[in-house]
């Protein structure tokens, strides 16, 4: 079913959506999406799941790349989600409503976000995704910075009947006037709850696609990445920074201290890094990276799959220092400069810090 029949006196022009298929419930979610870091413990929680009965493998860097490219929060699980929904990751997929491709982007829509891509090619479409997706988290997160619909209800977001991410998910089933008008996820009496069952489901479907990170799971804990009390905070500032501040946080501790991976994912970076010496990057599930810097020895290799917990390496003083101790980041990308507040990260994954 298309359900932008029936709402063209509610949508505006530029705020067409792609096709939506409904199925299955789920109560929904009372998140916290703040910042550049969702905070939901079941969007969050764990990695992506991939291969069987998850994501198909030759699209998971595809999603983790698009997510990490939006930096309102969004969770590279719900991509996934709304890809199984719409096409259960079909390419070739097509609507009788003229939907088109692994993402279903109606024509209009595509035109917008498509930035003159394939639709049919997923190398295209999916960051297209993930390009509206984000586009839709910021008005939920600033609804004040926007006008163009004609019913506007809402100019702050705890106005809103719903968390960012359900609202950008109605706003894409629906198009975002739809959401203005209700001031939230539209009720199910609203296109015969077809919006609000999807959701719901994709709500459900993005915890079906996560992989638990909690002590039982087979990824392992997440944990400290050393020993030892916190030494300079996140955000300090001085001339001992290029940047004119702090990026991370230190632990000083003596050289050849365990460092051990925060949390379970894949290698993206190990070897030399300039000022930071010796240097591991992790990629974790949820789209987020870990940085560890001034090693004195590193105990794993790029493209290793570590569990949280495992060691990775031992401090040092190696790069730009005054002393030994561990320097540790959170990035919403590999390279430097992406870097957000570890300790609320960290908590979220129950890491007492």
């Amino acid at each position: 079913m298309d359900i932008k029949r029936g709402l063209k006196l509610l949508l505006a022009a530029s705020l067409t959506m792609p096709f939506g298929l409904i199925v299955g419930v789920f109560v929904l979610a009372s998140l916290s999406d703040e910042g550049s870091t969702p905070l939901d413990p079941g969007l969050t929680g764990g990695s992506l799941k991939v291969g069987p009965g998850g994501v198909p493998r030759q699209y998971e860097e595809l999603i983790l790349a698009a997510a990490n490219d939006c930096k309102a929060g969004l969770t590279p699980t719900v991509l996934a989600a709304q890809l199984k929904q719409e096409s259960g990751f079909n390419p070739n997929a097509s609507s009788p409503a003229g939907a088109q491709g692994i993402a279903q982007f109606m024509p209009g829509t595509w035109k917008t976000w498509g930035k003159g891509g394939n639709v049919w090619d997923p190398d295209d479409a999916i960051p297209a995704q993930g390009r509206f997706m984000c586009s839709l988290l910021k008005r939920a997160k600033n609804p004040a910075k926007y006008n163009d619909c004609p019913t506007e209800t809402v100019t702050e977001p705890s106005q809103y009947n719903g968390s960012p991410t359900e609202l950008a998910l109605a706003g894409y089933n629906a198009g975002w006037c739809a959401v203005e008008r209700y001031a939230g996820v539209p009720p199910a009496s609203f296109a015969k709850g077809q919006t609000y069952d999807y959701v719901k489901n994709i709500m459900a479907m993005s915890r079906q696609l996560t992989l638990s990170d909690d002590p039982g799971s087979s990824s392992g804990a997440w944990t400290r990445p050393t020993s030892g009390a916190l030494g300079t905070v996140y955000h300090a500032t001085g001339a001992n920074w290029s940047s004119g501040y702090h990026t991370g946080i230190d632990f000083p501790v003596p050289t050849g201290t365990t460092v051990k991976a925060v949390g379970p994912g894949t290698v993206v970076t190990a070897g030399q890094g300039g000022a930071y010496g010796n240097q591991i990057v992790i990629r974790h599930g949820d789209g987020k990276y870990s940085h560890y810097a001034h090693l004195s020895s590193l105990s794993v290799s790029k493209g290793d799959t570590v569990k949280g917990g495992q060691k990775i390496g031992l401090s040092g003083a190696t790069g730009n220092v005054t002393g030994p101790h561990l320097h540790f980041e959170i990035r919403t990308g590999p390279e430097y400069g992406s870097d957000i507040n570890p300790i609320p990260y960290l908590r979220q994954h129950g890491v007492n810090i």
